[in-house]
């Protein structure tokens, strides 16, 4: 059923009807059109737009409806436009005369704008629970390990020690923000555009406030031009979806690393993993690729809106139709890649002992030697440079900085005593950084407070 074919007097093209026709991906949205609808043709009714009874059948029709989608006795399929024109084809074949009511007082730009918003509502919370399970992991796992001595780097060069809890509890910040953002987000999206029309408003008398209150809004839209013509909402959300990718690829990245021989930090359960067709030996960290590798597929999809939207003039355009398809995508996309990587988190088996091991070379206690001697009253700078030549004679030498005999170290600077190798254990480096935001277990100990004390406040 046409929903505009008035005026119209020749039959649209059947391959130009096929590639018009957003059945196929916005049939997902069958819920919230239903819904939506629903809060319409009751409005309709209370306003006396409609008669009463016609408002009541239309609402009894797209209950039935509804049940039958979801129990499969109705299968969303056939030559419909859209997910709006099925349903309500589907309506006028059930109730008759009663069903050509219901788009009184509405566009399908304000009713596919309404859809969106319930949409990417619904699902911005389903990944903030994905978030907040995964938030939860981290801190089990953190609490485990707070003694648990690693390398830290920068430019993924041994840099200082720092324990695993606070490295897990970088990541714990990074999608604490993430969870804050689809906040924020959901913010922006909770405003209710039906009631815009086409992109004017209507004559009919509606209740809008009554429809939001109805269907779970925080306000109404203020602008008809720009409810039906806004998709900043859908670019914001997949933007939020495109930095929890960013997240969970760097992770993935050091997972990887962290897998392989040359560092043996962990070993990824066999449930997450593959193996070769021709190397037997080979334990390939597929799982961890492919989040990395898929975090391209969301960005892609937000770099699709951010084009599509950024030479429209107001109010609609058929353009807009593209959003639901990279919205969807974005969508399934994250949500597995978050479930994925949570699952595979759990089964993680940290090697701690080959850690502290790696955490004893690459000269990471050099900076806190140099501290050691401004302790002493020698000025940073010089204490930089007596640092810099002990650890050439090292190298030399072929030990660390620790075995350098004491002799050795004064003829660099007679103020060493033997206090300081205690100072330059691995043990001292950690601890001693007790500042807020710090890798001390003590620093480490009220951070992870912190995190479970906001994991409990959101729920």
């Amino acid at each position: 059923m046409k929903l505009w074919g008035g005026n119209f007097h020749a039959q649209t093209d059947m391959a130009a009807n096929s590639f018009h026709s957003s059945l196929a991906f916005d049939q997902r949205l069958y819920r919230h059109d239903i819904r939506g609808s629903i809060a319409h043709a009751t409005m309709l009714g209370r306003q006396g737009i409609i008669p009463a009874a016609d408002a009541e059948a239309i609402t009894r029709g797209l209950t039935g409806i509804l049940a039958d989608i979801e129990s499969d006795a109705l299968t969303v399929a056939g030559d419909a436009e859209d997910i709006h024109s099925f349903v309500e084809a589907e309506l006028i074949s059930r109730i008759g005369e009663a069903g050509r009511r219901l788009h009184t007082g509405r566009s399908r730009n304000d009713q596919v704008a309404l859809d969106m918003r319930m949409y990417v509502k619904e699902e911005i919370a389903a990944v903030k629970t994905l978030l907040t399970a995964l938030l939860s992991a981290l801190l089990t796992t953190a609490k485990q390990h707070t003694a648990s001595i690693m390398p830290g780097y920068t430019h993924l060069q041994k840099a200082q020690p720092v324990t695993l809890a606070h490295h897990l509890l970088a990541y714990v910040q990074m999608f604490e923000r993430d969870h804050g953002r689809l906040t924020d987000c959901q913010r922006r999206c909770d405003v209710m555009p039906l009631g815009s029309g086409a992109l004017a408003t209507t004559t009919y008398p509606l209740d809008r406030e009554w429809v939001s209150e109805e269907l779970g809004f925080a306000a109404i839209s203020e602008n008809s031009l720009d409810a039906v013509s806004d998709r900043d909402f859908c670019i914001e959300y997949i933007s939020c979806l495109s930095l929890i990718m960013l997240h969970l690829s760097r992770f993935c990245e050091e997972l990887i690393l962290w897998s392989a021989d040359g560092f043996a930090f962990v070993t990824i359960d066999d449930a997450y993993a593959t193996g070769s067709s021709i190397m037997p030996q080979k334990k390939n960290p597929d799982m961890a690729e492919l989040i990395r590798g898929k975090t391209g597929r969301v960005y892609g999809h937000l770099a699709a809106l951010l084009v599509m939207m950024k030479g429209l003039p107001l109010s609609y355009n058929k353009d807009m139709q593209e959003d639901k398809e990279a919205v969807f995508g974005a969508t399934d996309t994250a949500k597995s890649c978050l479930d994925i990587f949570t699952r595979m988190f759990g089964s993680l088996t940290f090697h701690t002992d080959t850690m502290a091991v790696s955490a004893d070379g690459g000269f990471m206690n050099a900076t806190d030697l140099a501290d050691w001697l401004v302790g002493k009253g020698v000025a940073f700078r010089d204490a930089h440079e007596i640092v810099g030549r002990l650890v050439v004679l090292a190298i030399e030498k072929g030990v660390s900085l620790a075995e350098l005999p004491l002799a050795e170290l004064k003829k660099a600077a007679d103020v060493f005593d033997e206090t300081v190798y205690q100072a330059i254990s691995a043990e001292s480096c950690v601890n001693r950084r007790a500042l807020t935001g710090g890798p001390a277990a003590s620093a480490v100990l009220s951070a992870l407070a912190a995190a479970e004390h906001r994991l409990l406040d959101r729920g």
